[in-house]
């Protein structure tokens, strides 16, 4: 046109393309809306003229803006509204009276509401100038709070001349969608608690805050053996225990201190405004006793243990990741010493740490190479007065801190995950061993819980009896209380598979757990070796020798045959004779030896009561 307004057909597509642009990119709205008015800088008070022209464009302009989602406002240089599509006065609750022609801006924000209750309260808004500019024009971003909760944001795009274009959207959904990444960001879903790096973050700004004087302490606990209790109950139920202990840490943690969730089963605390090292000592004496009483698990009753690393600031770390490492040091010491208990962290436990840290990785070498040996320990049969089979017993030769013991590296690697590849290489190399050995000698092999749960027992077993040629018969597997602790239910149809095989089970450890006899019951054990714990004392004290006794005894009435070890004397095994004991085991027959010895072993004449031990051989 030649006073230079655009003509219908433009504006529509001009409009069209802001909206498609709005939906993709709020700076694309900027460009559009720019763009929009620079090439209709005549739009104001002509809008009549271009309609009574275009009179079909004018009305299929008017449909596509009516059906725009976005609201649509133009206001002239004196701030009166010219223009409007109906999405316009739904987004901020207008009636067609509010928005007669020619009403203020001033005028529609004294009028906005949410709904008709709340109609007399102001709404509130927030501006912002965008810092983009083209040509004469700047465009404004500004969000409306309505009372209804709303969020409505206007992009406002102003020419120099004081007359605007606005296109309106409601970003309730979106801005409570954000709110609620930024949340999950932080936060763990399941117990609603701050999370390892919302954690991190606070423990930061808490010791960049910390006034001279002030301590601050950072608990990190630990549930003990919950996984264990987690495959028992199920996941489900284990998730509801994990919401109770949340809230019971909540309960004496108290509002003043932060509360995390870091992982699985381990929280942390951080305590701040305290007298420390006392008021931390009082608070996780407080959880532990809070966490000693029993869980509800329907008619059931889960009791569970907490173990606690503390460590305080600035004294253990003035940066937080040290902090935090060093809480989870002491935490380590704490789980080592016997769980139950808190331990607080210092200078020698980081260098226990670094040793740990360094044996750690000279297992996994050991594991890579096999840089282990088996011993055996000789199983004699009291009444064949021979040795009826061997104890197979690993032992690692550290090429520079030498002989490793056993206690010192089987902790660990159950730790670090190694123990199912080391258990599934000693019965491999037992299996091997054993079948070089006579066919009426068996061996015997430690299992662990972890094996269990965690790698193929059965294909390891089968594995290793093929690879060896070894009669099933000729195997004994030993498990401990803690193996049907683990969850009953799974291990009870392995048990069973391998005894149908003809693998023999047998019961290690019986009389040091809580439930020896009940699992007595849920299993039929082939054999129950009795601690040696119950030994020391049978000479001498009529007590002990009546609970060895009636050991035996119920070991004959289930018809399993019954191992005792640690017999260190002639006196101990004059004893177990007359008790009618199955087997024996322990220095007084022979020390654990490298397989080289089997042979002379087996050559040794029939043990008596009377008679002194082997003869040592060379170790």
């Amino acid at each position: 046109m030649a006073d230079g307004s655009i003509d219908a057909q433009r504006l529509m597509e001009l409009v069209i393309a802001t909206y498609h642009s709005y939906e993709t990119d709020y700076e694309a709205i900027e460009r559009s809306t720019e763009t929009l008015l620079r090439e209709n800088q005549t739009l104001r008070g002509n809008l009549s003229a271009l309609s009574q022209a275009f009179d079909g464009q004018k009305k299929l302009f008017e449909i596509v803006l009516n059906n725009l989602p976005l609201g649509l406002s133009v206001f002239d240089a004196g701030q009166r509204l010219t223009l409007y599509n109906i999405r316009f006065p739904q987004l901020f609750g207008l009636t067609p009276e509010d928005i007669a022609a020619g009403a203020t801006i001033a005028e529609l924000i004294g009028k906005m509401r949410g709904n008709e209750s709340t109609a007399s309260k102001t709404v509130r808004q927030t501006a912002r100038t965008s810092l983009a500019k083209t040509g004469s024009s700047s465009i404004r971003r500004r969000e409306w709070q309505m009372h209804d909760g709303r969020i409505i944001q206007s992009v406002v795009t102003i020419l120099s001349d004081g007359s605007s274009i606005a296109i309106h959207a409601d970003i309730t959904e979106d801005r409570k969608a954000a709110q609620r990444i930024t949340y999950l960001a932080h936060h763990d879903p399941l117990t609603g608690l701050p999370n390892r790096m919302y954690f991190r973050e606070q423990v930061d700004a808490t010791l960049a805050e910390r006034k001279p004087h002030e301590q601050i302490a950072l608990v990190h606990l630990n549930l003990d053996r919950f996984k264990s209790i987690n495959n028992t109950i199920g996941v489900s139920v284990g998730d509801k225990i994990l919401q109770q202990v949340a809230e019971r840490i909540r309960a004496w943690a108290g509002s003043e201190n932060m509360l995390a969730r870091l992982g699985s089963d381990e929280f942390a605390i951080l305590q701040t405004g305290k007298q420390q090292p006392r008021n931390v000592t009082a608070l996780a004496d407080q959880i532990r006793r809070a966490l000693s009483e029993p869980f509800l698990n329907g008619e059931k009753q889960v009791t569970l243990s907490v173990s606690m690393g503390i460590a305080i600031a600035p004294e253990n770390g003035g940066e937080p990741d040290i902090l935090l490492k060093n809480a989870g040091v002491a935490l380590s010491h704490a789980k080592a010493d016997g769980r139950k208990r808190e331990r607080f962290f210092t200078g020698e436990m980081e260098a226990q740490m670094q040793l740990r840290h360094a044996l750690e990785v000279d297992l996994r070498v050991a594991v890579e190479n096999e840089g282990f040996e088996l011993h055996y320990q000789p199983l004699y049969d009291l009444a064949e007065r021979r040795t009826c089979g061997f104890e197979a017993l690993i032992r690692w030769n550290h090429p520079v801190r030498g002989r490793v013991p056993p206690m010192d590296f089987i902790p660990l690697a159950e730790e670090v995950g190694l123990v199912v590849d080391i258990g599934r290489w000693v019965l491999r190399q037992a299996c091997r061993d054993a079948a070089q050995w006579p066919e009426s000698i068996k061996v015997a092999v430690n299992v662990s819980a972890i094996q269990f749960r965690s790698g193929n027992l059965m294909q390891d077993v089968s594995e290793a009896l093929a690879a060896a040629g070894l009669s099933p018969s000729r195997l004994e597997l030993e498990i401990t209380e803690s193996v049907l602790m683990e969850n009953l239910n799974e291990v009870l149809p392995i048990l069973h598979a391998l005894r149908d095989r003809g693998i023999r089970i047998s019961m290690d450890d019986f009389g040091t757990g809580y439930s020896s006899l009940s699992y007595l019951s849920s299993f039929p054990f082939d054999k129950i070796k009795i601690d040696k714990s119950f030994v020391n004392d049978i000479v001498d004290n009529k007590e002990a020798h009546a609970i060895m006794r009636a050991i035996i005894l119920l070991g004959d009435a289930l018809g399993m045959r019954v191992t005792v070890e640690g017999v260190e004397t002639a006196a101990q095994l004059t004893l177990l004779e007359c008790e009618e004991c199955d087997e024996i085991q322990g220095y007084h027959i022979s020390p654990p030896r490298p397989v080289r010895d089997v042979p002379h072993l087996l050559s040794l004449p029939p043990k008596s009561s009377g008679a002194t031990a082997f003869p040592t051989l060379e170790r």
